[in-house]
């Protein structure tokens, strides 16, 4: 006999019908009987006559073990009923799960434009399993993670989430990458019930609608770009803000979220500008930007296209505020830019830089995760993508613990659920219940000072350069004529300024869903509560 777990079954549906009715017990008709030996025609005829007169009279001599009969029958009948009901049943043996080890699957991009956030990721994590199963495992099971290459690309990731689940042994998913490619997977991870814990990704639609398998550690995008906006407004005087953003789901959140900040001051984005996924051609956004002579770009981006729209705007005399999200990349900006951008350069983090000197009071753990990188990966630099990747680890195992020797998917979830107040040292907590899915809500800035990320300790000391003068704010050189326009050295001819991006998708939106928090800023970090 063949037994499929119902990971297995819930990704199979994915690719072929199965001819069941989900969750409905039904019986299959009885055959018919065989026909009877031909008798002589009066005793069949008075056969006939007695049942029709006393059917139930051939099981007359077994009523008196009907009530037994039922109750034998009746437990075997319940069970086929509830398979598929997630909370009234659990596996004998949990998947992915084994006398001595436990199962882990994370898709992410180990290659490609983005593979600089994907390596970072999964290195911190590990820095932190391999510690553990240095040490005796969790229960006496080592941690073992398959990581498989999605290069940023959801279709990938959809892809080696299947194979997961049909294919593999997992008993959860770990570490994914990037807005796009989880939230490709939302669907499989709920009707397989399997859990998916720690994801580089502050994006919206891991939160709402609420999923029980879902467990967000990190701050979201909505709670950085509310804490940014006050800050350019409030701390800087800043009103014309526009937004640069990848477009796709990862771009949409973040734009949706300025918006949100904006209107909450009464505001709105003074243009808005974009370019394709795995592409750098910035050129069409740079010049609707442009155009609006924007105050402070608010960018949703990864660090190549992010550092070249940076280069370009300076080039074509842009004075603004760069701010950027989490998912930039931090030290990859710092390294792709140095010393070069004269105006600020600032960045959103949900951990602190690990060896700032204000790090050991915010986030004391960071000093464990510099100690096993070095450790394990001698030849890698800390970074703040690594301590979250990092952070994320200690939550998992934390969770593993918890659940017990006798480890379930369910039981997991209920022991990650009773997570309160868990220290991560210094002022960060981690906090789940069985109503809330996002364990943190610390948002951090820092700003590009000589090729590195250091903490803001006051958002009033990023100063934006003086107004252009009128030649600069015409967009001409002083030695140009009137009738040539600005150049942007190294760049394409890019299209139209109201033409959408080529290959870009048709809704802009999608079904996230928009509900505004409110952000409590202190210096050097922000916490922002849903």
């Amino acid at each position: 006999m063949t037994t499929r777990t119902a990971a297995s079954r819930a990704a199979a549906r994915h690719q072929a019908p199965l001819g069941r009715a989900g969750g409905i017990c039904r019986s299959a008709p009885a055959p018919a009987p065989a026909s009877a030996p031909a008798r002589p025609a009066q005793r069949h005829a008075a056969r006939h006559r007695l049942l029709s007169l006393f059917p139930l009279f051939p099981l007359l001599p077994l009523l008196p073990l009907l009530p037994l009969l039922l109750l034998l029958a009746l437990p075997p009948l319940l069970a086929a009923c509830n398979a598929d009901s997630p909370r009234q049943q659990e596996d004998a043996t949990a998947p992915g799960v084994t006398d001595d080890a436990i199962h882990l699957a994370s898709s992410l991009a180990l290659t490609g434009h983005a593979s600089y956030l994907g390596v970072q990721t999964l290195r911190g994590a590990l820095s932190y399993i391999h510690h553990i199963n240095d040490t005796g495992g969790v229960h006496g099971r080592r941690i073992m993670v398959t990581a498989a290459d999605d290069g940023y690309d959801p279709p990938r990731c959809l892809a080696n989430t299947q194979r997961f689940l049909i294919d593999g042994d997992v008993f959860a998913l770990f570490s994914y990458v990037g807005t796009p490619t989880t939230m490709r997977v939302l669907p499989l991870v709920e009707e397989a019930r399997i859990p998916l814990v720690g994801m580089f990704t502050g994006a919206n639609g891991l939160r709402e609608p609420f999923n029980r398998y879902v467990f967000n550690v990190r701050a979201s995008y909505y709670q950085e770009t509310k804490a940014a906006v006050r800050h350019l407004v409030r701390d800087l005087g800043l009103t014309r803000i526009a937004v640069f953003y990848q477009y796709d789901a990862y771009g949409f959140d973040g734009l949706t979220g300025t918006e949100i900040a904006l209107r909450e001051l009464g505001l709105a984005p003074v243009t808005r500008g974009s370019y394709v996924r795995g592409t750098t051609k910035v050129e069409e956004g740079l010049r609707r930007i442009l155009a609006a002579d924007a105050q402070a770009v608010v960018m949703v981006g990864t660090y190549e296209p992010s550092a070249r729209f940076i280069r370009l705007a300076e080039q074509a005399g842009l004075r603004a505020v760069f701010h950027c999200l989490s998912f930039t990349g931090a030290e990859e900006l710092a390294r792709l830019l140095g010393n070069a951008p004269v105006n600020p350069v600032t960045m959103s983090q949900v951990v602190p830089p690990p060896r700032a000197k204000e790090t050991p009071d915010l986030l004391a753990a960071a000093a464990d995760y510099v100690q096993l990188l070095r450790r394990y990966f001698p030849d890698e630099t800390p970074n703040t993508i690594g301590l979250e990747g990092y952070v994320n680890a200690r939550i998992l195992v934390e969770g593993l613990r918890r659940a017990g020797r006798n480890l379930t998917r369910e039981g997991f979830v209920q022991a990650l659920e009773s997570l309160r107040d868990y220290p991560l040292g210094g002022s960060t907590y981690v906090s789940f219940s069985p109503e809330s899915r996002q364990g943190m809500n610390q948002v951090y800035f820092t700003r590009l000072h000589d090729g590195q990320f250091d903490l803001i300790r006051d958002f009033g000391e990023v100063r934006p350069l003086p107004a252009p003068t009128p030649d600069e704010a015409s967009g001409q050189a002083p030695d140009q004529a009137p009738d040539q326009a600005p150049a942007l050295s190294g760049a394409e001819q890019a299209p139209r300024p109201d033409a959408p991006p080529g290959t870009a998708p048709s809704s802009p939106v999608g079904d996230i869903t928009v509900r505004p928090g409110t952000a409590e800023v202190r210096p050097g970090t922000a916490e922002v509560r849903p």
